[in-house]
């Protein structure tokens, strides 16, 4: 048995959600570092404009340096309610002149001291962003760059990259549900055309051996080109079964009703005794083997009807009126009372008319063989919107127990040599294409009963 694959839509979907996803997931890392860098240089911005207004507030004084710190430049920073700002005012000499003492120099070793430095370090047992700039005085009495070094805690920065994030990631969510939408949107479209001969095929009745002609996408039409060739190869087989039922029935059946007939010839000679026993048993074999090569064409000719030819209205009443006539012959070795009751209008269902005559014919047969010594009645039934045929005989019947097993091919064929176990299961197969079913009905005070059961024609039931 063959795996069962997932559909074309949910690979193509599956494979396209990942991508979709990856995508989303690159955008989002890069939203998240881009914040960060946006809340960096924002905020920077704000620690060096502060750290070069102190740096501008310094003076020199007699030789002295000395800061008077302005207010607007903290201003600045405690726009952010939830910093703590540090800060350490060196003068030329290297001597702390105000501020934190333990706030170290980030470029106290650099080769460029009076190059601005912003950076991250750790004062306090905090993660701070660290500024450093650096003031350069040439008076006589004091030479050197004084430096001012501005610290601030992270915590509105990291908050500001939160958020900016947070609204990256509702874009790209949205985004992706766009893209998630079109994609099923598009895959549908995409794989419409698989959809419409997927229909083409589904629709097409089992009997239509005709090409498939589906407009296709290219990718599709060495598919189509197949179907077609196996529809072309089916056909060709069919025809090929067709012929060799024709001829297996033609070539048959004529050589064996020639060897009957001679025998039957042979059999009316004066022959000695002991000739006339084997004589008889190979007008007996002869007969059984022309009944089964019959039964075999004919059960081939209604398993091939069954697949090739279209159910049409058919009147059970005329129907079972010529199958009387073919299965009963005038020249019967012995008399049998045949009575049929009918309905006076017409008894219609749908079906195929040569598969149910057969059906029919394969039950009279059987009880002119194996049943009725002589009487044998046909009723044609209206029940509910089923069409009933029973056919009763005056025979021996069949035993109950047995009725699972006559209507399978060869279940249980005759001891006397006279059936071939075919015929029942015949007419249970063509009654189950037909949607029928065929019972029996246990032989009582009258006689032994098949059953034959049957949906009227639609129009009938209206």
């Amino acid at each position: 048995m063959a795996r069962r694959e997932p559909s074309l839509f949910i690979r193509l979907f599956a494979l396209m959600s990942l991508v979709l996803v990856f995508g989303a997931a690159v955008l989002m890392t890069a939203a998240w570092y881009s914040a960060r860098q946006a809340a960096d240089e924002a905020y920077d911005r704000l620690l060096l404009g502060a750290a070069y207004q102190i740096a501008d507030a310094i003076q020199i004084q007699d030789g002295r340096a000395e800061i008077e710190l302005p207010v607007s430049a903290f201003e600045l920073l405690a726009l952010s309610d939830r910093d703590r700002i540090f800060y350490r005012v060196l003068d030329p000499a290297g001597h702390t002149m105000t501020g934190y003492e333990g706030l170290d120099d980030p470029a106290a070793e650099s080769e460029t001291p009076d190059r601005a430095v912003v950076e991250n370090a750790e004062f306090d047992g905090e993660i701070v962003r660290v500024t450093r700039v650096a003031r350069r005085f040439d008076d006589a009495q004091m030479r050197g760059d004084a430096v001012v070094i501005v610290a601030q805690t992270v915590e509105a920065r990291r908050a500001l990259a939160r958020e900016l994030t947070l609204r990256s990631f509702i874009l790209v969510g949205a985004m992706g549900a766009i893209a998630i939408g079109g994609t099923i949107f598009a895959v549908r479209r995409a794989l419409a055309p698989i959809g419409r001969l997927e229909t083409a095929i589904r629709q097409r009745d089992p009997l239509d051996l005709t090409l498939v002609d589906v407009s296709t996408p290219r990718e599709l039409a060495p598919f189509v080109a197949e179907i077609n060739g196996f529809i072309e190869r089916l056909r060709g087989r069919v025809e090929l079964m067709q012929q060799f039922i024709a001829d297996a029935a033609h070539q048959l059946r004529t050589p064996l009703a020639a060897l009957e007939g001679q025998v039957d010839l042979l059999a009316n000679d004066e022959v000695a005794p002991p000739a006339r026993k084997h004589l008889d048993r190979i007008r007996d074999r002869t007969r059984q083997l022309s009944r089964l090569a019959n039964q075999l064409l004919s059960h081939a000719m209604v398993a091939h009807r069954e697949r090739a030819v279209a159910n049409s209205p058919v009147d059970l009443t005329e129907l079972t009126r010529r199958a009387l006539d073919e299965a009963i012959p005038d020249t019967l070795e012995r008399d049998i009372l045949v009575t049929l009751h009918a309905p006076p209008e017409p008894l219609i269902v749908s079906g195929d008319p040569v598969n149910l005559a057969e059906a029919i014919k394969n039950i009279l047969d059987n009880a002119v063989r194996h049943g009725a010594p002589a009487r044998i009645t046909v009723r044609l039934l209206r029940r509910s919107d089923r069409a009933v045929i029973e056919v009763e005989d005056d025979g021996p019947g069949i035993p109950s127990g047995q009725w699972p097993r006559v209507v399978q091919r060869f279940g249980a064929p005759s001891s006397d040599g006279k059936g071939s176990g075919l015929g029942l299961s015949i007419t249970a197969e063509v009654l189950a294409a037909h949607g029928g079913t065929l019972s029996f009905v246990e032989k009582g005070s009258f006689g032994f009963v098949v059953v034959m059961s049957l949906a009227q024609h639609e129009r009938e039931v209206a």
